[in-house]
C-alpha cells in the first residue's frame, strides 16, 4: 500500500475501464505448510477467466504464505471474488483479497542488491532498514532468515534485500555510508545493482 493511500489521500490515478483486462485482485493466504492453497488458487484464478499475473510463496515455520496477483476484465475479477469468498470459509486458511491497482514504473529507482551476513544477535534488520529509510530509499523485496552454520553450529543471520535507490543519489557515498555501516556492526555486506 502506497502513502497515499495510508494518509487517506486520493490517488493520482486513472482507473480502469471496466471492459478492460488491467483490474487486480490482491489475495493473501497464510496456511500449514501441508495444506498451501496454492494450486487451489491458481486454478480459481484460471476458472474465473483470469490471469495469475504475480505470486510469492514463503515456508516460515510449520505455515506456508502466498501472495498472488490475479488481473483481468472486470466481470471476471468479481467472479473471483465470489469465489474466493466461498473457499476463505475453511477455517484452516487465512484469507483475504482486494482490489489494487497496477504499480507504475519508476525510472528514478535504480535497483540494487544488498546480500548480508553476520552472527545472528537482535536488531541486525532493524539497524540495516533504518539506514534505507533515512535516506530515502525503498525496500522493493527482502527476505531474512537464521540459521546454525553447518561447520561450527554457530547461530548466523542472512538477508537479501532489492532495494530503489533514487537516481538523484550519489551511489558510491551511499554504498561506502551503508559498508561503514555494515563494519562497525560487525556484518559482511555487498551492495551491487540488479543485473536482469
Amino acid at each position: 500500500m502506497d502513502d497515499s493511500r495510508q494518509a487517506g489521500k486520493p490517488l493520482n490515478r486513472t482507473p480502469p475501464r471496466a471492459g478492460s483486462d488491467h483490474h487486480q485482485l490482491l489475495i493473501q493466504t497464510l496456511s500449514s505448510t501441508g495444506k498451501s492453497p496454492l494450486l487451489t488458487l491458481a486454478r480459481r484464478i484460471a476458472d474465473a477467466g483470469c490471469n495469475l499475473s504475480d505470486a510469492r510463496v514463503s515456508t516460515i515455520g510449520g505455515d506456508s504464505a502466498l501472495v498472488l496477483v490475479a488481473s483481468g476484465a472486470w466481470d471476471a475479477l468479481a467472479k473471483l471474488e465470489n469465489a474466493l469468498a466461498k473457499l476463505a470459509r475453511d477455517e484452516e486458511l487465512h484469507l483475504i483479497h482486494y482490489r489494487t491497482q497496477p504499480r507504475e514504473p519508476d525510472s528514478r529507482l535504480l535497483p540494487y542488491l544488498v546480500e548480508v551476513v553476520s552472527a545472528d544477535r537482535p536488531g541486525i534488520l532493524v539497524r540495516i532498514v533504518e539506514f534505507f529509510h533515512r535516506n530515502r530509499i525503498s525496500v522493493e523485496q527482502l527476505s531474512s532468515m537464521r540459521y546454525q552454520a553447518m561447520q561450527t553450529g554457530a547461530e548466523m543471520f542472512q538477508a537479501q534485500i532489492t532495494i530503489g535507490i533514487p537516481s538523484d543519489l550519489h551511489i558510491a557515498t551511499l554504498r561506502d555510508d551503508f559498508l561503514e555501516l555494515c563494519d562497525s556492526l560487525n556484518l559482511d555486506a555487498i551492495m551491487d545493482p540488479v543485473k536482469f
